[in-house]
């Protein structure tokens, strides 16, 4: 397991969403998310009920929302980034 930087620990705790971290090797972009998101997506999309991509995108962004409901300053980000809820 690797631990987080403080960097990366100031990231997680700032408002905004998950953060994305670059690879500086290939400019890949990677989203920070807790574990608990991460297993509930991964349940999603290991179960065998045919979901399709439709189905995942929507149960990603039910997840975002539920993250985003506690930000207090999501609507200063929406207005700083032009992000609409």
């Amino acid at each position: 397991m690797i631990e987080l930087t403080e960097e990366q620990q100031r990231a997680i705790d700032a408002p905004g969403g998950p953060p994305r971290l670059i690879d500086p090797r290939t400019q890949k972009a990677y989203v920070l998310i807790d574990a608990d998101s991460y297993e509930r997506i991964q349940a999603a999309l290991d179960e065998d009920d045919g979901l399709d991509m439709r189905q995942v995108a929507i149960l990603v962004d039910r997840a975002m929302r539920e993250d985003d409901a506690d930000d207090p300053t999501l609507e200063y980000y929406q207005q700083k980034y032009g992000s609409k809820p």
